[in-house]
This record gives structure tokens, C-alpha cells and sequence, in this order.
């Protein structure tokens, strides 16, 4: 099942705890992300924070950060 955008009446993202990775650049080209209630991970833009995040299962992040930490996304 491919990524929703999250509906900000239905999530509190305003709660949310937002987090980039410690290799991100210092020019903010990088992305958010957020864990909330009910396993749902949440993904941002930083350099855009109002515009809609992404959410997904636990399953699908798994699936997602299992593939970056085998370099299937590695060009």
C-alpha cells in the first residue's frame, strides 16, 4: 500500500516529534521524520514543514530503512 498523505485534522503533528538525521546538511536539504501514536511514522520535507507529510505502517518503514541500510537505493 503506497504512502497517504496525512490528513492534519485527523493526526496531531503539531505534537509531533520531528527529527533529521545527523548526517543532514547544513543547507536543511533533508527530510523529517516523526514516530506517533499507533506505530505510524510520519516524513516531512524541512524545507517545507507546512506542506502535507507522508505516513506510513511500521511495515512499510521497515521495509523502507532495511532497504537503505542494504544500499538498494544507492546509485
Amino acid at each position: 500500500m503506497p504512502a497517504e498523505p496525512l490528513d492534519p485534522y485527523r493526526s496531531d503533528l503539531a505534537r509531533a516529534a520531528w527529527r533529521k538525521s545527523r548526517h543532514s546538511t547544513a543547507g536543511q536539504t533533508c527530510v523529517e521524520v516523526a514516530f506517533l501514536d499507533g506505530g505510524a511514522v510520519a516524513l516531512r520535507d524541512s524545507k517545507d514543514t507546512g506542506r502535507p507529510a507522508l505516513a506510513f505502517t511500521p511495515a512499510e518503514w521497515a521495509a523502507f530503512t532495511a532497504g537503505v541500510r542494504d544500499g538498494e537505493f544507492d546509485r
